[in-house]
């Protein structure tokens, strides 16, 4: 396929994944007291009790822009599949834009970081208010692209490094985690220029990234002993597949096996599209550590 074709699929499916209207949530309820502190709760939609609960962390490179709300037809989408819902919000880089160039800041440190261990700490109080009928010994974390590497670190705060401030003790009580095109190796997104370089915005340069990198980047942060899968479009012009199988590669060096699903020909958005067979797909890789 030539490079005009390329991105000719992907600004379609681009299209696609954003032509859905934004579906409202059953309940909204903070986990903090910013106004991105909150997590949105979709019930089961054939109102079964016993669901178990998935965890979506959205994407966005980090960026003020994208939030929870272009997820909400995908967290529709799997409550329709019968799973209890938490759509999580988080503190993202300013709206402003970066000093010597276009784009917003991406990311916030260490906002970005407090909020999504917050969030997940709260989780199961929340769930016993607004989701009482979920089962909240079942829980998978998913996220995409941005929110894919925030899923692969929330499921690895134990391996945080000694006095991290959000390390855990002990392994989170996860069945798993389901990263859908994460930007899951920063070596390698830096190296490729991922998200026109999110990541060096999100974690500064020089020393402050080095040190950095050692609480946040899930290639650095392994084996984490939860069970762990990857779909990925081969196609994805965002994040590319090598970013993934880096990360797959240095979970295998620490002798930990990474489930890694290729998709063919699909790129980046169709994985959260609830119009396009990857969306089943990744529903399904969900199902299979969720039941």
């Amino acid at each position: 396929m030539s490079d005009s074709a390329a991105r000719d699929r992907d600004a379609a499916e681009t299209e696609s994944a954003f032509s859905h209207p934004v579906l409202a949530p059953d309940a909204t309820a903070a986990y903090g007291s910013h106004p991105d502190q909150v997590i949105d709760f979709y019930a089961p939609y054939d109102g079964r009790t016993g669901a178990p609960v998935v965890v979506v962390l959205h994407g966005g490179a980090w960026r003020a822009p994208y939030d929870r709300l272009h997820m909400s037809p995908f967290a529709g989408f799997l409550a329709r599949r019968g799973f209890a819902v938490a759509s999580v919000e988080y503190r993202r880089g300013s709206e402003i834009p970066q000093q010597r160039g276009s784009g917003p800041v991406a990311g916030r440190w260490p906002e970005t970081f407090d909020d999504v261990a917050a969030a997940m700490d709260a989780l199961p109080e929340l769930l016993a208010r607004e989701l009482p009928g979920a089962d909240a010994r079942r829980i998978v974390v998913t996220g995409h692209s941005a929110g894919g590497q925030l899923a692969l670190w929330a499921a690895a705060r134990h391996v945080l490094p000694e006095g991290s401030p959000w390390r855990l003790p002990r392994p989170p009580a996860l069945r798993g985690v389901v990263a859908l095109a994460p930007i899951a190796d920063f070596s390698s997104a830096v190296e490729l220029g991922v998200c026109s370089g999110a990541i060096g915005e999100f974690l500064g340069t020089d020393e402050d990234f080095g040190v950095r990198s050692a609480h946040a980047d899930p290639a650095l942060l392994l084996p984490t002993g939860i069970a762990t899968a990857v779909v990925q479009g081969t196609t994805d012009l965002t994040v590319p597949q090598a970013v993934v199988e880096a990360f797959v590669d240095a979970a295998a060096k620490e002798g930990e096996t990474v489930g890694l699903t290729l998709l063919p020909d699909v790129g980046h958005f169709p994985l959260i599209d609830p119009a396009a067979d990857a969306c089943a797909v990744v529903a399904e890789e969900i199902a299979q550590l969720a039941w």
